[in-house]
Formats: C-alpha cells, structure tokens, sequence
C-alpha cells in the first residue's frame, strides 16, 4: 500500500501549496483478493481519500473508463477529462501525477469552467513561480 501513502502525501503537498476542493479516488479492483484487503486499502488513507469499491457483478469501472489499474484520470473542476496518465507516468516517485494535476487545476486545458475556486490566480501565480 505505499501508493496510498504516496498519494496521501501528494494530497497533503498540494494542499499546502493552496491546491484545495481537490478530490481524489481510489478504485479497488472487483476481484476476490481485493475485496478481501479493501479495508488495508481503506485504512492506508486518510478520510479525504475515497475508496470505491467495485462489486463484481458490476461493470468494471476501468474497463468504462478505458483505463487499467494503477492508472490516474485527472478531471478538471468541470468533470471533463484533462489527463490519463498510465504507467510508467502513474509512478508517483515521478513528477507526471502531480505536474498534471497542477495543470488541471491552474489552467483551462479543456476550456472555460464556470467552477473556479476564489484567489485561484495568486495560488497558480505562485506554483509556476516554483
């Protein structure tokens, strides 16, 4: 579970940054296996991560979603699609997740969204500055 932990220290790097109202979900596989850990999994994060747990007579949300597992979907505040980062990207030793998330939140990459967090331009003025 070092990916929750990651991914639970990028939330909180972000934040700290200014990058707020930001959420953030994890998808345990509809497997056997991983229903059985889901509460590891749950556990590994903080409560401003959510853990969906597929059940597996639904459709697999990856498969849906075009994606696989240990990828990252990163939507604008908007709810369209801004990046779909598989691996070896979705590595969160690297700086791919948390570069795309910057650009997500700082910039209109797929055009205007009428949801803009107030004093968004000093806390993107400032990231860039980094």
């Amino acid at each position: 579970f070092t990916f929750s932990i990651r991914l639970e220290d990028l939330r909180v790097k972000l934040e700290n940054e200014g990058l707020v109202n930001i959420s953030y979900v994890v998808v345990n596989h509809q497997g056997t296996q991983s229903q059985k850990k889901f509460h590891l999994l749950r556990e590994s994060v903080s409560d401003y991560i959510t853990v969906y747990q597929q059940d597996e007579h639904q459709a697999d949300v990856w498969t849906i979603l075009n994606g696989n597992k240990d990828d990252f979907l990163i939507y604008d505040r908007c709810g369209r699609l801004v990046y779909h980062l598989g691996l070896p990207y979705s590595f969160l030793s690297f700086q791919y997740v948390e570069e795309s998330i910057k650009i997500a939140y700082c910039e209109n990459k797929c055009g205007n969204c009428s949801y803009t967090e107030p004093d968004i331009d000093d806390i993107c003025e400032n990231i860039t500055k980094k």
